[in-house]
């Protein structure tokens, strides 16, 4: 099929997209049991910032690929002709290219537009309040269910239910509340959109369920762990008012954009468990760990340096593209 050169571009993106994220998201699951294996012996913000680079990875790296070598080599040495004919397995690849994006921004849309909804209705319905220590105002709800979280991405927002203000003794709500601050002060709403927005390694599969789970209770764990400071005293009244609002009643539906005091009843209970018993000091990681960060810092090394001191290097693509088109 003969397509015009714009056109043509956008197809050969699409194509390289595909068998480059393909490539790098396999590798990242295969990855992924090893380094949830390291995570257990690192410190929780540590190990959910690893986890949040091995799931985020692959679209990065994909679209740097895509952007420095795919897009310039194409712009460069490929003649401005009416139209050219493109073969029948790169439209095909092309379109498995768009098709692992379409579950990524159903999902991102969804949850910006369910997000967006419950906190209109949060100030519609809810009044602000000033909480000591917070710099912007915190809604106050009177829902029945117990809710304190922060929801949204660019400016989060802190929700109180009364009933959780009026259910938390001074120094457990606290406790509670530097866990909320904790999850603003690393952005972990704002991860949490781009763990939703990163495709998947083959349309409509769910290939990171397990590292998304460990990433989530890693994050849960560090914000346990900025909240306390390593404070017995603090550790217990977190561990308090994670087992009372548990206990309030059923947990309200905030989105998957936002970040909730009590989360899954497992969860729940190893957070208290961790909180109550002393903490140790975690191990030296793995040394499964170290191969992995070598080869991924290897290549993305090797790829920008090939770029910078290799022009020719947009040549060769440029053939390869040729090869892919045809």
């Amino acid at each position: 099929m003969n397509l015009p050169y714009t056109v043509r571009l956008l197809c050969l993106c699409g194509a390289s997209f595909f068998m480059v994220h393909t490539a790098l998201a396999m590798a990242a699951r295969l990855s992924a049991g090893t380094a949830t294996r390291v995570a257990e012996h690192m410190k929780p913000r540590s190990a959910a910032r690893l986890l949040f680079a091995i799931r985020i990875s692959p679209l990065v790296l994909s679209l740097f690929a895509v952007l420095a070598f795919c897009v310039p080599s194409y712009l460069w040495l490929e003649p401005e002709v009416t139209g050219e004919r493109v073969g029948l397995v790169c439209m095909l690849i092309a379109l498995l290219g768009v098709a692992v994006w379409v579950p990524a921004l159903v999902r991102v849309i969804g949850a910006l537009r369910g997000t967006a909804r419950y906190l209109h209705r949060c100030e519609r319905l809810g009044r602000k309040i000033t909480v000591p220590g917070e710099s912007s105002p915190a809604l106050l709800l009177a829902d029945k269910a117990p809710v304190l979280a922060v929801a949204g991405v660019f400016r989060p927002q802190l929700l109180i239910s009364r009933r959780v203000m009026r259910g938390l003794s001074a120094e457990q709500r606290e406790a509670a509340l530097r866990h909320e601050r904790a999850h603003c002060a690393a952005g972990d709403n704002f991860k949490r959109f781009m763990i939703l927005l990163a495709p998947d390694a083959l349309p409509f599969v769910r290939t990171f369920r397990n590292l998304e789970g460990a990433w989530s209770k890693f994050t849960e764990w560090a914000a346990d762990d900025q909240a306390t400071e390593g404070d017995p005293q603090r550790a217990l009244s977190l561990a308090a008012a994670l087992v009372r609002v548990a206990k309030m009643g059923s947990k309200p539906q905030l989105g998957y954009l936002s970040c909730s005091l009590v989360g899954g009843d497992q969860q729940l209970s190893e957070r208290v468990e961790r909180l109550l018993r002393p903490q140790t000091k975690p191990g030296k990681p793995v040394r499964e760990l170290v191969p992995l960060l070598t080869s991924a810092g290897a290549l993305t090394a090797l790829a920008i340096a090939v770029m910078t001191l290799w022009p020719g290097s947009l040549s060769v693509v440029h053939q390869a593209l040729e090869q892919l088109v045809h």
